[in-house]
């Protein structure tokens, strides 16, 4: 007890007014605190994580009982309708079969009465005076039947001779009046083609005169220059300047003369390009005309000739 006694003052004194029991006490009271309180808390954390998914498998479950029973009763449902589907066709079969063979009873009777009236008349006709007369007159029927079926034939078959008959009178007619079309189109363009001819030999004409001509001036203007050399060398001086603006300007005419008839020349080219476009696209026109042509008269002519 004294060492004991003495034990806890040296302790004290040593290690102050906590001792290390205590301090291990305090210590360990900590940790079991704080480890009860983390524990604590991580058995919330899983509680609350199986609480919804116990919510999510009940959610779940829930959705898949409320679904199968709408299927059910949606099935259910079908096969009702289904049923009384059925039970209506059959119905309105049996109902169906019901008129008929009422209907079939009706025309069996009428037919019975139809034909037994039928015997009667036959009979009473056998057996009357009018037998002879009833003979004649079938004869005479029969034959007037067969005449008008006779004439009813005649006027089908002249229908068709007078049909085929215009026919060929307006394939002969179609074809003459197209061979006129040919004819007037290659007329036109043989005429086009000589008014271009013409033309052209008298551009070409124009051109060589004009060639001519400028030669011919040429000539006269060296010969006139030679001539004026040899007469007035000493006053060429002075009229030089003159005499080369004359020439320049002469030059200028030229070139403008070579313009003009190149110009004209090249007017009548385009002319003649916008009457062969303006001819090739005619005949186009008149191609796809005549081949539309073709087809509508080839088309109203199968209708004819399915509803003949």
């Amino acid at each position: 007890y004294l060492a004991r006694k003495f034990f806890f003052l040296w302790a004290r004194m040593t290690f102050g007014q906590v001792l290390p029991s205590k301090a291990r006490c305090f210590y360990d009271q900590k940790i079991l605190q704080k480890a009860f309180g983390e524990w604590k808390e991580q058995w919330t954390i899983c509680r609350e994580k199986r609480l919804s998914l116990r919510a999510d498998n009940h959610y779940r479950h829930l959705l898949l009982y409320l679904i199968f029973k709408a299927w059910r009763d949606y099935v259910c449902q079908q096969q009702g309708k289904r049923n009384k589907y059925y039970i209506a066709e059959s119905h309105a079969k049996r109902q169906t079969l019901l008129r008929t063979w009422q209907q079939w009873l009706l025309y069996v009777g009428v037919q019975r009465t139809k034909r037994g009236m039928q015997s009667v008349a036959l009979a009473f006709r056998e057996r009357s005076c009018l037998r002879v007369s009833w003979a004649v007159w079938r004869r005479q029927q029969y034959q007037k039947c067969s005449g008008r079926k006779m004439n009813i034939l005649a006027l089908q078959h002249w229908a068709q001779s007078l049909q085929f008959r215009a026919w060929l009178q307006w394939r002969e007619l179609y074809l003459y009046t197209q061979n006129e079309k040919q004819k007037d189109t290659r007329a036109v363009t043989h005429h086009q083609h000589w008014e271009l001819r013409r033309c052209v030999g008298a551009w070409l004409g124009y051109l060589n005169l004009h060639r001519v001509k400028k030669r011919q001036n040429e000539l006269a203007q060296e010969f006139h220059r030679s001539r004026t050399l040899r007469r007035c060398f000493s006053s060429w001086q002075l009229s030089w300047e003159c005499r080369r603006r004359v020439q320049a300007h002469q030059r200028d005419l030229e070139k403008q003369a070579a313009r003009i008839a190149l110009w004209r020349a090249f007017a009548h080219w385009k002319h003649y390009v916008v009457l062969c476009v303006e001819e090739a696209q005619q005949c186009e026109l008149a191609e796809k005309h005549y081949k539309c042509r073709l087809l509508v008269l080839q088309k109203y002519w199968s209708l004819w000739k399915s509803r003949l």
